[in-house]
């Protein structure tokens, strides 16, 4: 993949991860103007939380580090790629419910291994409600993961980055029309969810299908191709598991904390939009371009893709992060600070975002690395550094909580991230000249660097004048589009000029 090929990939997932995010935004100003933060809003983000983690365990994590690479090469092969496919399919469904089926049982246990600080309380029994609802959206959701990565090897990305949009107009429609009848928002939510991964797993098998790929349910079998798909897969799993054990220990601080979980929510969604614009995007196109490089031994092509890569995600994320870190109470202030957010749960989030905000890098940069892995097959690497990483974030979070509260998770996370991301490139060391960054690289990153340290002055200073207008609530809308505009226009022209990047790469990939 010729690197304007990958820029272009990367920009179409991007643009629908993009409208998924901004579709999301919608979704998580509508929870917090309807539900606020407090025990519902509490209860329904521990119980989203519970499926969403073990998706990340089971398709995101293992599912892409082992099926990608697996179906990529057999599929540049014309090896029997389908029927691979259908024996995974098979084979994952058999143990996504089984796993349903026993954590529905098993529910008031999950809650309060999750989430131990709501035992006692109204938040529990919600949250246990709440999970037996969701959880089923873990089934349709990591089979529509399985989709996704067959049309990702075969260089289609736009029905899989499409598919979560679904999830959010749904979830937005849902809650407009609850509140709009009178009838219950949270109730409306939880019961959306299952619903929606019933239409994205319909929306990913449709383009499967209409891409000529023959992908049908048969009865699971233990072949010598299963056998690799689950040694590769299950340190993979674990690894997935450990990052998850992040994301549990941060809600298990918070959840002592009144608002915290809520708090830490909100946040995380603001952050998370670079980093699934960008970093999330960046990875799903280069694992398998990766690994059909790697098939046929081009280390020069391998290399060009991995410092293109790197160069596009600095490129787009550190700007944000910057950003972030520079002006996150205005951030917060706009997009949440309506009917139940009040101005102290605003000030509570924007610190949590600038801090996320230090670790945004990382958490992209992290994207990029494992790939290098992952094509070579290599999952239990990166699983031997996120427990490393785990280690380092449950003793911040839990130590750091009796002195700070629960601000503790936020830096814990952030910590790690960068803990992780040094393990990661030390441990691509003996990969050679592939894990190395060209010249163009080296010569470009400094001034990303130096083009967003610049936008972020500019910004800064667009808020102080601009402060007034975010008092106001007819006007904060402006002033916050001002602002973006006035960052965007400043770091792609400074960036341009110091030869941080070339405006043109950007429209040759747009055309495509």
């Amino acid at each position: 993949m010729k690197p304007v090929r990958l820029l272009s990939g990367v920009l179409t997932v991007s643009g629908w991860t993009l409208l998924s995010r901004v579709l999301g935004f919608v979704r998580d100003v509508l929870i917090a103007n309807y539900l606020g933060p407090g025990a519902v809003m509490d209860a329904f983000v521990a119980a989203f939380r519970l499926p969403n983690m073990f998706r990340r365990f089971f398709a995101e994590g293992a599912f892409n580090a082992a099926f990608v690479p697996m179906f990529s090469k057999k599929y540049e092969g014309h090896e029997d790629h389908e029927h691979f496919a259908s024996q995974a399919m098979s084979g994952l469904a058999l143990i996504l419910l089984t796993l349903t089926g026993l954590s529905m049982i098993f529910m008031p246990a999950l809650v309060w291994a999750t989430a131990e600080g709501f035992a006692g309380d109204a938040r529990f029994d919600l949250t246990v409600e709440f999970g037996r609802i969701v959880f089923p959206y873990i089934l349709f959701i990591s089979l529509a993961a399985l989709f996704s990565g067959v049309l990702n090897a075969a260089g289609r990305f736009a029905a899989a980055a499409a598919a979560p949009v679904l999830l959010n107009v749904m979830l937005v429609a849902a809650m407009v029309v609850a509140a709009q009848t009178g009838g219950a928002v949270a109730q409306a939510l939880v019961w959306t969810i299952p619903f929606a991964g019933i239409a994205q797993l319909a929306l990913v098998w449709n383009a499967a299908r209409r891409a000529g790929f023959r992908i049908l349910p048969t009865r699971p079998r233990w072949t010598p191709d299963m056998a690799r798909l689950v040694r590769i897969a299950i340190p993979a799993a674990l690894a997935g598991g450990v990052m998850q054990v992040n994301l549990l220990v941060g809600q298990q601080v918070a959840s002592n904390y009144d608002k915290a979980v809520s708090w830490l929510y909100s946040a995380d969604r603001l952050y998370q939009l670079p980093l699934g614009v960008v970093g999330i995007a960046v990875g799903i196109v280069l694992l398998p371009d990766l690994s059909r490089r790697l098939k046929v031994d081009d280390q020069s092509g391998a290399r060009e893709a991995y410092s293109r890569a790197a160069e596009i995600s600095l490129a787009l994320t550190v700007p944000c992060a910057v950003a972030l870190v520079a002006v996150p109470l205005p951030l917060v202030s706009v997009l949440f600070e309506r009917g139940a957010f009040t101005t102290d749960d605003t000030a509570a989030t924007a610190l949590a975002v600038a801090i996320y905000g230090l670790g945004l890098p990382a958490f992209v940069l992290q994207k990029i690395l494992q790939p290098l892995f992952f094509a070579r097959e290599d999952t239990k690497s990166p699983f031997r550094y996120a427990v490393v990483a785990m280690i380092v974030n449950a003793a911040l979070a839990v130590g750091l909580a009796f002195v700070i509260g629960w601000i503790a998770a936020a830096i814990a996370t952030t910590i790690a991230g960068w803990v992780m991301v040094w393990l990661l490139f030390r441990g691509a060391r003996p990969f050679g000249d592939v894990a190395r960054v060209d010249d163009r690289f080296r010569r470009r990153v400094w001034r990303i660097g130096l083009a967003s340290v610049a936008m972020g002055a500019v910004i800064w200073g667009v808020n102080l004048l601009l402060l007034p207008m975010f008092g106001m609530s007819g006007l904060r809308w402006i002033a916050l589009v001002f602002m973006i505009l006035a960052g965007i226009i400043s770091y792609f022209g400074i960036g341009h000029l110091i030869g941080a990047f070339r405006l043109s790469e950007f429209r040759q990939a747009f055309r495509r």
